[in-house]
């Protein structure tokens, strides 16, 4: 029956969607469906991964003046600079506002391009590629809140931020800690991002847990980078504000620079591989 489910679900969650009303209700009504669909059960308000994130994203909390202002790609680095330090932050080489401004700006030949009030989407930029400025505009109209109900997205500007490559590279592996009020608990390594995406998962002693969420788990040994207890310190100033948040930071081992605070990792629809592995895994991030 739960297959059948949701399988109706699959058809039906994007246009239910559409007319849910865009209140905390509405939300928790298609988290809740969307929840099902994704897992094959419900919420249960016990200490798992998934519903940690449930319950932040459908509470009180996902409203909180400070994680809408943390979820501005612009805005974060300010909480940042008066965190840890401005070092931390990747510099802005400029934040355009209107399409018209898209228009008119000349785009370093090399540099990285996305919207301050959405998520996944960006440009890469080397050598001088030919800039998609039809793309870039149209990221104006996108009100991330509509993709996914995440309430924090719900009243964010759309700009667009220009930052330098990160170490002046295009494939950088990125460190994504997860936080339980204030202290960091696993860290998530993608390799190859925009290649081959992997992930290998470690506690924070370095050691390697036997488990991946949603992309294959990646092979072969990755080394514990050089400066893994800066980063561990950046993540937790940068969460003790917060129950429970992902810091999502780039390193190349000597440097480390700030990349997002995440509020609802995956929307909460994080797929382990096992799928037992989500018990081990929420043991040891709410132990």
């Amino acid at each position: 029956m739960s297959t059948a489910i949701r399988g109706a679900l699959e058809f039906a969650l994007p246009r239910l969607k559409r007319f849910l009303p865009q209140t905390p209700s509405g939300d928790r009504l298609y988290h809740r469906l969307l929840f099902f669909r994704k897992h094959g059960r419900l919420p249960n308000g016990a200490p798992l991964w998934n519903d940690m994130w449930f319950r932040v994203k459908t509470s009180d909390e996902i409203d909180d003046p400070l994680r809408v202002f943390v979820s501005d790609k612009e805005h974060v680095k300010q909480y940042v600079k008066a965190t840890v330090g401005d070092r931390y932050n990747v510099p802005t080489i400029a934040v355009l506002r209107s399409p018209a401004e898209i228009d008119a700006y000349d785009f370093p030949a090399d540099c990285c391009i996305k919207p301050t009030h959405a998520s996944s989407h960006v440009i890469l930029r080397r050598g001088g590629q030919t800039v998609d400025r039809e793309r870039i505009k149209r990221w104006f109209a996108i009100n991330y809140y509509k993709v996914g109900r995440e309430r924090n997205y719900r009243r964010l500007k759309p700009k667009v931020i220009v930052e330098p490559l990160i170490f002046g590279a295009t494939n950088v592996e990125d460190f994504k800690i997860f936080c339980f009020n204030g202290q960091p608990k696993i860290v998530q390594v993608d390799v190859d991002r925009y290649v081959n995406h992997t992930r290998k998962y470690f506690d924070i002693g370095w050691n390697e847990l036997d488990f991946s969420i949603i992309y294959p788990r990646a092979a072969g040994s990755f080394p514990r980078p050089d400066n893994l207890d800066e980063m561990l310190e950046v993540a937790r100033r940068l969460s003790a504000q917060f129950s429970f948040v992902r810091v999502d930071l780039y390193s190349d081992g000597r440097e480390v620079l700030v990349g997002e605070i995440t509020n609802c990792s995956e929307n909460a629809g994080g797929h382990f591989v096992p799928a037992s592995a989500e018990r081990t895994a929420s043991a040891l991030m709410f132990g």
